[in-house]
């Protein structure tokens, strides 16, 4: 059975309010995944985030970025919430270590296997936690947002790095894009970019709906993404692939977005079956 707790967690710069999901059919630690919020801060969304998760065998946790009580109801509150963390990158840091921290003190969750995943504004979170040479063991950023801080760090990035990108977003344009691959690669991280075209912003968001804004739901990326991050997650915290996950060495993978359909090319034969995103 899953269950979902509030958590209260604090320290001198503050206190904070999020969700822990986990399995309590399961005994023992297990791999925690922290889930970094949109600029709207700890929500419904995340929480259910966290639960998906949880049903994965992980732990939960969906963090609290802003402050308890600090959550917006528009998108101009949402604005002036993250301007402050924007303004203030070594703070935005801190509340990420803070959350870090929390995670491995949880009861259900093995502190040696840690990972995050943010979303929009939660994905410059967990990138800026991998940028601080973090001793997690992954991020993943979901149509996140790129620019580095304006303090210079050359350390180690010790996390593996997954990037999962709409081609189409304005608030990550290309050249910041490119930026990010150049800084991964100079700091030596494990990483992935994955870009998903006809997508934009906030694709995963049910209730993004502003296409002429770029910032639209986009349900086959989402599941895509969802996807990745779950084999991502696999390999860098349960160290395991599942076979059907994977085509072997000789095979191409190719999914076209009309007809979900796959097929994989060997030398001596094609052969393609019904996409079933259940077998993923």
């Amino acid at each position: 059975m899953i269950v979902t707790e509030s958590i209260v967690y604090e320290a001198a710069i503050g206190c904070f309010e999020g969700t822990v999901s986990w399995d309590n059919s399961q005994t023992g630690p297990r791999p925690g995944i922290m889930i970094a919020p949109t600029f709207r801060g700890q929500s419904d969304f995340e929480t259910q985030k966290a639960e998906r998760l949880a049903e994965l065998g992980y732990v939960g946790f969906a963090i609290d970025i802003y402050g308890q009580g600090k959550r917006a109801t528009t998108p101009e509150e949402a604005s002036a919430l993250m301007a402050v963390l924007n303004d203030d990158r070594t703070l935005l840091l801190k509340h990420m270590q803070l959350a870090t921290k929390t995670i491995r003190q949880l009861p259900e969750v093995d502190e040696n296997k840690v990972a995050a995943i943010g979303f929009c504004f939660g994905g410059k979170c967990v990138l800026d936690l991998a940028r601080s040479g973090a001793n997690i063991r992954a991020v993943i950023s979901f149509h996140g947002i790129y620019d580095p801080p304006p303090f210079a760090s050359e350390k180690t990035i010790r996390a593996a790095v997954l990037v999962l990108h709409g081609w189409e977003d304005p608030l990550a344009p290309r050249e910041q894009t490119v930026a990010l691959a150049d800084e991964l690669t100079r700091r030596g991280a494990d990483w992935q970019i994955h870009m998903f075209g006809h997508t934009g912003h906030a694709f995963t968001n049910p209730q993004a709906q502003a296409k002429a804004a770029g910032m639209f739901f986009n349900p086959l990326s989402a599941e895509r993404g969802w996807e990745m991050m779950q084999l991502f997650c696999d390999r860098s915290l349960l160290e395991k692939v599942s076979p059907k996950s994977v085509p072997s060495q000789s095979q191409v993978r190719i999914e076209t977005w009309e007809t979900r359909e796959e097929i994989y090319y060997t030398p001596k034969t094609i052969t393609s079956q019904d996409h079933d995103i259940n077998d993923i």
